[in-house]
């Protein structure tokens, strides 16, 4: 996915501005809720969606990398790698758009691997480290998926935007507003404390390592962050609140950058369209907009989306 780190100080010489860069939380609701496959489930209160690898359906085995594929319906499946000092490499592509997404499973750990591109049929192919940076092949399947909710995938957390229900940020994005609070003004509201409480960490933007993974509750904490910081904890407060948002990742012109685009009931996905007065939608990065004055200057630059260019969505 990340095969470099992110240039976020090349977006600010390129703007000539300080920028922040924006996280986004995963939030999900709570309670009981109404399945209709075609939006988005309707929960009784806030909560956090909780993967599961029941070991009903699998494929590999325990000894080199399990991957749990019992709730594909849900949109996703589990990885688990054994504790014997070696990673994994899953690539994940799925046959509708034939985007090929990488996940890497440290040994001892696991992952939530989501299927970003909706239903369908993925090929997946897990490899296994030799020596530093030289992997070999393990197995090779397909997975066809079947979705009861098609807003799944952007519901639940994954490896790239990884949160659960003793995160702080989920407990904080339950405060933040009542539980039938309407999902306009949860977005409002999640936008304006992200942006007001971090701000853009230039050094670690300086420093920032090929593969990062965003760590939620240590931006909130630290209050600083790179983009891709700010849109991991802003989609993750999202969907515990049951909106469907997606952590985008690609190019702010030619600069490596994340942000996140949001399924509102009344508008479907809003992509990159972040700020909403009531009666019309503002194009507003909110990496730009938690450390820029200039806001007509920033709206002028991000435009109608032309300049953003998609690789990923997490």
């Amino acid at each position: 996915m990340f095969r470099k780190p992110f240039t976020d100080r090349s977006l600010i010489r390129l703007l000539l501005l300080p920028m922040v860069c924006m996280a986004c939380l995963f939030a999900t609701g709570c309670g009981g809720s109404k399945k209709s496959p075609d939006e988005p489930p309707v929960y009784e209160k806030p909560h956090v969606l909780v993967p599961e690898a029941s070991g009903e359906q699998t494929l590999g085995s325990e000894d080199y990398l399990l991957l749990d594929i019992s709730h594909t319906d849900q949109g996703y499946f589990i990885a688990i790698a054994p504790d014997d000092g070696l990673r994994r490499n899953i690539k994940l592509v799925s046959e509708a758009t034939g985007v090929e997404y990488s996940y890497f499973i440290e040994s001892g750990s696991s992952a939530v691997i989501p299927f970003t591109d909706g239903e369908g049929k993925y090929k997946v192919t897990c490899y296994l480290q030799v020596q530093d940076s030289q992997y070999a092949a393990l197995f090779v399947s397909d997975i066809d998926v079947a979705l009861e909710n098609v807003f799944f995938p952007y519901l639940y957390p994954n490896q790239y935007v990884d949160f659960n229900e003793d995160t702080e940020a989920c407990i904080l994005s339950a405060s933040l507003l009542p539980d039938d609070a309407v999902d306009i003004d949860c977005l409002n509201v999640i936008y304006d404390y992200v942006t007001a409480n971090v701000v853009y960490d230039e050094h670690k933007a300086q420093t920032v390592e090929a593969g990062y993974l965003p760590v939620i509750d240590e931006t909130l904490h630290s209050g600083t962050g790179i983009c891709f910081d700010y849109a991991a904890l802003m989609t993750a407060m999202l969907r515990m609140r049951g909106i469907p948002c997606r952590l985008v990742t690609g190019y702010a012109g030619t600069i490596k950058h994340a942000w996140i685009d949001v399924y509102i009931r009344s508008r479907g996905w809003v992509e990159q369209v972040i700020s909403f007065d009531g009666q019309s939608w503002n194009r507003m990065d909110p990496t730009f907009a938690a450390a820029v004055d200039d806001k007509e200057f920033i709206r002028s630059y991000i435009g109608d989306g032309d300049n953003y260019t998609v690789q990923y969505a997490h």
